[in-house]
């Protein structure tokens, strides 16, 4: 009898554990992220391309990184993008700025939620401006 209620303890044991693990799962839509479109600048007399990724607001959850990219359509490589860490956002500036062409910004946001924490990222855009 005293084995049986051990075994019982700990398959009640291990079913509550992952029962917590799967409730702390991190929520996907913990923050709000916004995009700017893309649109031209000077800066010292050169004109680029900007576009902005800023945080909203979060629910339970801290920012950490905004991340914000331009590509211009037919233009070889990745792209350009810049990185603002904790609430700062990112603002790429791309170059060089070719009047008419096609820029499509993307963007993301990383925030920690959860115990343990965990990241959770959310993509936004893709918004596309002919220039």
């Amino acid at each position: 009898m005293l084995r049986t209620s051990a075994i019982l303890a700990a398959t009640v044991l291990a079913v509550g554990s992952a029962t917590a693990v799967a409730s702390a799962e991190p929520d996907a839509s913990s923050c709000d992220y916004h995009m700017t479109a893309p649109t031209v600048v000077n800066v010292s007399g050169v004109d680029m391309v900007t576009t902005t990724v800023s945080t909203g607001a979060c629910d339970a959850a801290i920012t950490f990184q905004t991340v914000a990219c331009i590509q211009m359509q037919g233009a070889p490589g990745p792209g350009q993008c810049a990185k603002g860490f904790g609430i700062l956002p990112a603002q790429v500036f791309y170059q060089p700025y070719h009047p008419g062409a096609v820029y499509t910004a993307t963007g993301r946001g990383c925030a920690s939620t959860g115990n343990p924490p965990q990241p959770v990222c959310a993509e936004t855009g893709p918004q596309t401006a002919t220039l």
